[in-house]
């Protein structure tokens, strides 16, 4: 593993040299300007990649309401069984006002009845009771809540209640329950509570009638008959709303493989789904996504450029779920890429991270494939490094220089002198005469034969 290590290294460091003399130069960069909003703080996050299509005050701090409750989801999705039984203790029932299903203490329901309450009835007694549940305790859940937040790197909350109800100690920021919504929707059962337009709860020992349960999201469900705001890509969301946070709202929709989360805050009722409803179009409309292992030409396992040595497979590859989001009028080309090398000990050898209107838009690991790799080929390389290149390698001649020796020294208008150094595991290049570069490989292999006569 150290030994095939070593070798991704080497082969991460052509790359860089490669990536430094090859890659065109950029066009001006375009970002879609965004529309204008009635609400305080907006923004709309790709969510394979990360990207911020739109923002307006998204760092700014705000009381979050019940979109509180996608943390409080998926740490109990994330930390318990659906089947799990919840006991409603005295404290979930009594210290919980506002929206809720009407529990009682010591009613008995399943951790996935007590979500289906939580994300679709906003229901109060149902999050104090997850609380105490999945955190063994109240206080030590808030705890989680805070480290889980911190974790995914949101830097201005902090959460203080598992529900949202008022608390001058209980705030957050509209990227922040973007970053915390991006990780919930890689969870399935997160996913389908938050898809889901009705639910029944069959009786329970306190209640002998079923409860039924209707999503509140405007945009998912036509709750109280308001169909007007229904969002045919809306997969699902969570409404929010008290008098000192104002309407409150996050809403995941996908649309032409793009999955795209909004949250707006502090706004005013309904103007929170007229906005949201602005932004996903916009967004839509001006982005679109690239899967970068199917575009990218210069380091994907597949081109010329990649194969670097005889094996038929590359032992080192892109991982086919990494993603990059452009304006419609930008290529793939255009987006700028860097390689980033990982110290981790794992198959994850390095990152292409790309960049575009001074924004980062998204990339792919580089991993270790597990592709068997020819063991004299690189004892080759490494003990006679003096051996012409026909000899060892045979592979095509005008990528040598580019991606395999790395170092080219050009004397005059001569010949070029390959070696490798630095522990034979790092390659420097340069080139020394614009002249001799525009030459074909195959006329500088004929004047090395012609010098060794």
């Amino acid at each position: 593993m150290k030994k095939r290590r070593r070798l991704a290294s080497l082969l991460m460091g052509m790359i860089c040299l490669f990536q430094m003399y090859t890659l065109p130069v950029q066009a001006k960069e375009y970002w879609p300007e965004g529309p204008e909003i009635a609400g305080e703080s907006a923004v709309v996050m790709e969510a394979s990649t990360g990207t911020v299509l739109y923002e307006k005050n998204s760092h700014e701090h705000y009381y979050p309401a019940s979109i509180t409750k996608i943390m409080t989801s998926m740490l109990a999705v994330e930390n318990s069984d659906l089947e799990e039984d919840v006991t409603f203790s005295k404290d979930a029932v009594f210290k919980t006002e506002g929206s809720g299903i009407s529990r009682d203490v010591g009613e008995v329901m399943t951790m996935r009845e007590c979500l289906y309450g939580l994300m679709l009835e906003s229901a109060n007694e149902c999050a104090y009771a997850i609380a105490e549940h999945t955190g063994g305790n109240y206080d030590n859940f808030i705890k989680m809540m805070n480290d889980k937040a911190k974790e995914l790197g949101c830097k201005d909350t902090n959460f203080n209640n598992p529900h949202g109800l008022p608390d001058e100690n209980h705030w957050t920021c509209a990227y922040d329950i973007a970053l915390i919504s991006r990780e919930a929707l890689k969870n399935d059962v997160f996913r389908m509570i938050v898809n889901t337009r009705r639910y029944t709860i069959p009786p329970t020992n306190k209640h002998q009638e079923e409860t039924y349960l209707s999503n509140h999201h405007k945009m998912r469900n036509n709750y109280k008959g308001d169909e007007q705001y229904l969002y045919d890509y809306c997969i699902g969301g969570k409404t929010g709303y008290t008098s000192v946070a104002g309407s409150t709202l996050a809403t995941f929709a996908e649309k032409d493989g793009m999955t795209l989360i909004c949250v707006v805050m502090r706004e005013d009722s309904p103007n929170h789904y007229v906005d949201t409803r602005t932004l996903f179009d916009y967004c839509f409309e001006n982005f679109r996504l690239w899967n970068v292992a199917e575009n990218e030409k210069n380091y994907g396992r597949d081109t010329a450029e990649s194969k670097i040595f005889e094996n038929e497979e590359s032992f080192v590859g892109l991982n086919q779920e990494g993603y990059v989001v452009l304006p419609m009028a930008a290529a793939f080309e255009d987006a700028v890429p860097k390689i980033k090398e990982s110290k981790k000990k794992n198959d994850i050898i390095g990152k292409i991270v790309y960049t575009y209107a001074d924004r980062k838009v998204g990339g792919t690991n580089i991993e270790i494939t597990g592709s068997k790799v020819s063991e004299f080929k690189f004892q080759k390389l490494m003990e006679e490094p003096e051996v012409p290149e026909e000899k060892v390698f045979r592979i095509d001649v005008k990528y040598i220089v580019l991606v395999i020796l790395g170092v080219i020294l050009l004397v005059g208008l001569g010949f070029g002198i390959y070696h490798l150094a630095d522990n034979f595991y790092l390659i420097r290049y340069k080139i020394e005469s614009r002249r001799q570069r525009k030459r074909s490989f195959k006329e500088i292999k004929v004047k090395r034969r012609r010098h060794r006569r």
